[in-house]
C-alpha cells in the first residue's frame, strides 16, 4: 500500500475514525491488525518474515532477563542476530554474492555452477531487522528492559507509518508511546496533516516529476551527452532528497495525528558544510544507528586515529551494502567513506588556510554548501546508474568534457520541474533560520488557510498521479 495511492487515502481515514472512537483499551488491538494489513498489501506470503523476526527477537530478549552472566546473555544476542542477518543475506545479498563469485570463477576458469534463487526482495526487510536488531542490543546492553507483553513488541516493529522506510525508532524512546492514553488533539492533528502535505508535495510534484526526467537519462545513458547527464544527475539529487523526506514527512504526519512521536529523519542535507555534516542532516535514523551499533563496537574514535578513520570508511561501505546488493551502491558507501575521512582529515589544514585568506564568512560557507552538494550529487550518480558500466560512461561523459545541446523532450515539464526545484529550495531557505510551522502558527486563520489550499492546488496541477513506488522501499 503506497502513500501516495487512494487505497491509503481511505485506509487512513477509516483507521483514525475507528481509532479515536473506540475506548482505549482497543486501540492498540486495532492497530496491530492494520499494521498487519498494511503490511500484507504488498505480498500476504511475507508477512511471516516479519512475524518470525518478530518472535525470536521477543524470545531473545526475555531470555536475557534470565540471566546475569554476560556470556549466557550473548548467546542470545548471536541467535538474534544469525537470524535477522540471515534471512536479510538470503533475500538480498545470496544472489550478489553468487553472482561475484561466479564471475571470478569465469575469469579463473573453474567449472562450478552455483546457486541462484528466484526471489523477491521483502519490502521494509532492512528497515525492520535493523529496529528490532537495536532492541535485542539494547536489552543486552542494559540500556532498556526487555518487553515483557508479546503484543506490544509486536506493535513495536510493524507500526504501519514508518514500517516500510523508517525512521527507525529505538525502544526506549518509542515502545513507551504504545501504553499511553491517546487522546484526540486538534492542533496536534492540524500539524500532522500539515507535515503530510507538504511530503505529498515533495513525493508528487518534485520527486515524481524529476523522476520522468531522470529514468528517461540514466535508463539510456549511452544516448546523451555530458550536458544532459549533468542536469540529469543533478534532478536526480533532488529527486531522491524529496522521495525520501517526503515519505518521511508524510509518516511522521500520519503518526503524529495517531498521537505518536517519530524521530527526525532529514533537517535539509543540501545546506550542509561538510560530508559529515551531511550525514548529521540525511536520514538521521539509520547515520545514528551505524555510529551505535557498528562505529562505536569497532572503537569508534577511542582508537589510534588511523583506526579510527577506518572505523568511519567501514561503516560508510556496510551502509552502502545496506541500500543495495550491487558494486554501484558499496562504492557508493566507498565514496562518502573517503569524504567522511578526507574532511576530518583536512580540517584543520582548511580552517588555517581560510584565516590566512581571511575569506569572508557568508562566502567561506557558500562555497562549503556547493562543495558539499557536488561531491554528494557525484556520489549519487553510482547510486542511481543501473549498473557500475553505466556509471563509469555517466562519469567520462561529465568529466570528459562532452558536452552539447541539453536534451528536453517536453519544454512545460521541464520548466515543471525547474519550478519544483525553485519552490523547494525556496521553503527550505525560509526554514533554515525559521520555524515554518511557528510563522505559519502566528498569522490568521484565513492566511493559513490560504497556504495550505495554494500547496493543495499547486499539487492538483503539478502533481504526478501514477503512483509510483518510493525509492527506499527497496531497501
Amino acid at each position: 500500500m503506497l502513500f501516495n495511492s487512494l487505497h491509503f487515502v481511505v485506509f487512513f481515514i477509516l483507521f483514525v475514525v475507528f481509532f479515536y472512537a473506540l475506548p482505549h483499551k482497543y486501540r492498540m488491538a486495532l492497530l496491530l491488525i492494520s499494521n498487519y494489513y498494511f503490511y500484507m498489501c504488498w505480498k500476504v506470503s511475507y508477512v511471516l518474515l516479519l512475524i518470525v523476526t518478530t518472535l525470536v527477537d521477543y524470545a531473545c530478549a526475555r531470555a536475557m532477563d534470565n540471566y546475569t552472566d554476560d556470556r549466557i546473555r550473548r548467546r542470545f544476542v548471536y541467535i538474534s542476530l544469525l537470524q535477522n542477518l540471515g534471512v536479510l543475506f538470503l533475500f538480498k545479498y545470496f544472489n550478489f554474492f553468487m553472482g561475484t563469485a561466479r564471475a571470478v570463477l569465469e575469469v579463473t576458469n573453474i567449472p562450478i555452477d552455483l546457486p541462484h534463487l528466484r526471489v523477491i526482495l521483502p519490502v521494509a526487510i532492512s528497515f525492520y531487522t535493523f529496529q528490532s536488531i537495536a532492541y535485542v542490543l539494547d536489552v543486552y546492553w542494559r540500556k532498556v528492559p526487555a518487553q515483557r507483553k508479546l503484543g506490544y513488541f509486536m506493535l513495536y516493529t510493524s507500526f504501519f507509518p514508518q514500517l516500510v522506510a523508517g525512521p527507525i525508532e529505538r525502544a526506549h524512546r518509542f515502545m513507551p508511546q504504545f501504553f499511553k492514553n491517546h487522546t484526540f488533539d486538534a492542533v496536534r492533528v492540524a500539524s500532522g496533516l500539515r507535515l503530510m502535505l507538504w511530503g505529498f508535495f515533495k513525493k508528487l510534484v518534485v520527486a515524481d516529476r524529476l523522476c520522468i526526467y531522470v529514468d528517461s537519462v540514466y535508463n539510456n545513458p549511452g544516448m546523451h551527452n555530458g550536458t544532459t547527464l549533468l542536469v540529469a544527475t543533478l534532478f536526480f539529487s533532488f529527486q531522491i532528497y524529496c522521495d525520501f523526506s517526503g515519505y518521511t514527512d508524510i509518516a511522521i504526519g500520519a503518526a503524529r495525528i495517531l498521537d505518536f512521536d517519530l524521530i527526525r529523519n532529514f533537517e535539509r542535507p543540501y545546506f550542509s558544510r561538510s560530508i559529515p555534516e551531511f550525514w548529521r542532516r540525511w536520514h538521521i535514523s539509520l547515520s545514528t544507528w551505524f555510529r551505535d551499533y557498528v562505529y562505536i563496537p569497532l572503537g569508534g574514535n577511542r582508537v589510534s586515529v588511523p583506526r579510527a578513520y577506518l572505523n568511519l570508511f567501514i561503516v560508510f561501505l556496510v551502509s552502502g551494502l545496506w541500500h543495495g546488493a550491487n558494486w554501484t551502491f558499496i562504492i557508493w558507501g566507498g565514496l562518502h567513506g573517503l569524504y567522511a575521512v578526507a574532511s576530518k582529515f583536512t580540517k584543520d589544514v582548511r580552517d588555517k588556510i581560510a584565516q590566512w585568506l581571511r575569506v569572508p564568512g557568508l562566502v567561506r560557507h557558500g562555497w562549503a554548501i556547493l562543495f558539499t552538494f557536488a561531491l554528494a550529487s557525484f556520489s549519487w550518480i553510482f547510486f542511481r546508474a543501473n549498473d557500475l558500466q553505466s556509471a563509469m560512461l555517466i562519469v567520462t561523459r561529465i568529466f570528459s568534457g562532452d558536452f552539447g545541446p541539453l536534451f528536453i523532450p517536453a519544454a512545460d515539464q521541464f520548466v515543471y520541474g525547474l519550478a519544483a526545484i525553485f519552490m523547494l529550495l525556496a521553503v527550505d531557505i525560509f526554514h533554515e533560520n525559521r520555524s515554518i510551522a511557528a510563522w505559519l502558527d502566528s498569522k490568521p486563520l484565513p492566511l493559513r488557510w490560504a497556504a495550505y489550499a495554494s500547496v493543495v492546488v499547486v499539487i492538483l496541477l503539478m502533481g504526478i498521479f501514477n503512483g509510483s513506488q518510493f525509492i527506499y522501499f527497496q531497501f
